[in-house]
């Protein structure tokens, strides 16, 4: 089974993804780390020369192998924020995943970007807007959404793993 998180980014996902990797035992997958290895290059270097839609491209492939790389095996993979919108994407983790949405307010997701701009090229002025166009698509691919306010890291990974037993 592929468990995949889904999420703004800031909501945890590749935090909470090693750890529910480590407590199952299991590969964990960071979608982003997939596409610069592949790319040879960093996102903001990918977003600078090919723009989101070719990022999203490249994203698109390195989900559609992972997920039939995985398709037989336990494993846990993060991925990126704005995954849910490629074309296609939401369909194939929810019959392909057992997907689950780390939902965070946005209040909380932008205190956890704090300074974390030059790294995440989607950080910007269209931050509320981006995410109320994406939260629809993480509840439509999420088999399981977890509230995570107030929770750690350690607490969210207990919940995901009662989720999945």
């Amino acid at each position: 089974m592929l468990i995949a998180l889904t999420g703004y980014m800031g909501s945890g996902k590749s935090t909470v993804g090693a750890l529910v990797a480590d407590a199952l035992g299991c590969p964990f997958i960071d979608l982003d780390e997939v596409i610069v290895k592949k790319a040879g290059r960093s996102i903001p270097e990918i977003f600078a020369a090919d723009g989101e839609r070719g990022f999203r491209r490249l994203e698109k492939q390195a989900l559609e192998k992972t997920v039939a790389k995985y398709a037989e095996n336990t494993a846990v993979l993060s991925l990126g924020g704005g995954t849910v919108t490629i074309p296609g994407a939401v369909q194939l983790l929810q019959g392909s995943t057992l997907c689950i949405y780390l939902e965070a307010s946005p209040e909380t997701l932008l205190t956890r970007l704090e300074g974390q701009a030059d790294d995440r090229p989607l950080a910007d002025d269209h931050f509320a807007e981006r995410l109320s166009q994406r939260e629809p698509l993480y509840r439509a691919a999420a088999h399981i959404t977890i509230e995570t306010e107030g929770l750690s890291p350690e607490e969210i990974t207990d919940e995901i793993i009662i989720s999945c037993l």
